[in-house]
């Protein structure tokens, strides 16, 4: 078995075998599939020499067609730079990206451009992500500059203004620059930025954290209602537990660069497995009547320790009041919760279904 939480369930069947970047696959199988993901950075440690950074320790997911998978954790996890490896944005160490069973690093020229076209990206932050010197519009139809030929010129125009009105602005705010709109306006444009090439997957990394709460519900919204339209599936990014509750299909559950708990969210997030995540679960604001430990507070003794130098056996076991010796030997295996074959956890001592009232 592989060393971290699978978020591949039975029913996934076999891997596509299409060979083509450009367009969707009507292939049965998951659109995306992440098999043992390693990725590990060069940093200073002093003038004698430099160490590596383990950002991410084989990490497997599967994300399928339509569906929103959550990604949580703390900051320092490897949240971002995972999505960063599935936009290529860096390549990895070791491990495979399958995108309709396709490899996306093995691409070049024309099959490597038509393949960006279907995973898009929306950033955190609406302030920094837009250039102040273009119009809505123009941001909108950036994309089409390295595309020309998915949307002709003619009819550019009225494409934008079908975009705006699909994020919910006007059409006429396609001649206002960024400065002029509020933060949760300018995160519909760079919805709609990212909606331009038609992708099959969008990779939301905290997209409403910059934002108030209200304006985070009215964008939520956005996502929800243009998945519901389109199809497209989101890799969602977000240390705030209660959002992602409320958009994502499953959820998975990285502690210092590995998947330590993954499944369907409402049994994640009602039946926690790991400690790590029961912690997490337990600092999330909810009522006393839907936690998972009853109400009670978990409390984690000791800092996170430095993806420099990682524990061994289980990461999380330095902070974890049921770790064993066992937990200092071996990495935990991924191992099927009792009620349901795709909620897995890597964990030596998972938590019992009675234990979480």
């Amino acid at each position: 078995m592989p060393e971290t939480a699978n978020t591949e369930g039975t029913a996934d069947g076999a891997e596509s075998t299409e060979s083509t970047a450009a367009g969707p696959s009507t292939a049965a199988g998951p659109l995306l599939r992440v098999r043992g993901l390693s990725k590990t950075f060069r940093v200073p440690r002093s003038a004698s020499g430099s160490t590596r950074l383990h950002a991410l320790d084989k990490v497997d997911l599967t994300v399928r067609r339509g569906e929103t998978l959550g990604l949580v954790g703390e900051s320092g996890c490897g949240k971002s730079t995972l999505a960063r490896v599935l936009l290529m944005l860096e390549r990895p160490d070791a491990g495979t990206v399958r995108y309709d069973g396709v490899d996306p690093f093995a691409l070049r020229g024309r099959e490597l451009l038509a393949w960006r076209r279907r995973v898009q990206m929306v950033f955190q932050d609406p302030f920094a992500s837009l250039n102040p010197r273009l119009t809505a519009g123009e941001l909108i139809a950036e994309p089409w500059r390295s595309h020309p030929d998915l949307v002709p010129r003619p009819d550019r125009e009225r494409r934008v203004h079908e975009l705006l009105e699909m994020v919910g602005l006007r059409a006429v705010d396609a001649r206002r620059s960024p400065q002029e709109f509020s933060g949760g306006q300018r995160q519909r444009i760079g919805i709609a930025r990212a909606l331009a090439l038609n992708p099959e997957v969008i990779v939301c990394d905290e997209p409403v954290s910059a934002l108030d709460l209200s304006v985070q519900a009215q964008v939520l919204n956005v996502l929800t209602g243009l998945q519901a339209e389109l199809g497209v599936a989101y890799v969602f990014i977000s240390h705030d537990l209660p959002v992602v509750r409320h958009v994502a299909d499953r959820v998975a559950v990285m502690y210092l660069g590995r998947v330590v708990e993954s499944g369907p969210a409402e049994e994640v997030f009602t039946a926690p497995r790991h400690p790590y995540t029961a912690s997490l679960l337990s600092a999330a604001p909810r009522p006393p009547t839907e936690r998972a430990d009853g109400g009670q507070r978990i409390v984690l003794s000791g800092e996170v320790p430095s993806p420099t130098d990682p524990p061994s056996g289980c990461r999380f076991r330095t902070r974890c009041w049921k770790a064993e010796e066992v937990c200092a030997e071996a990495v935990p295996a991924d191992e099927p919760a009792p009620y349901g074959p795709q909620h897995l956890a890597a964990c030596h001592l998972p938590l019992e279904p009675a234990a979480r009232g």
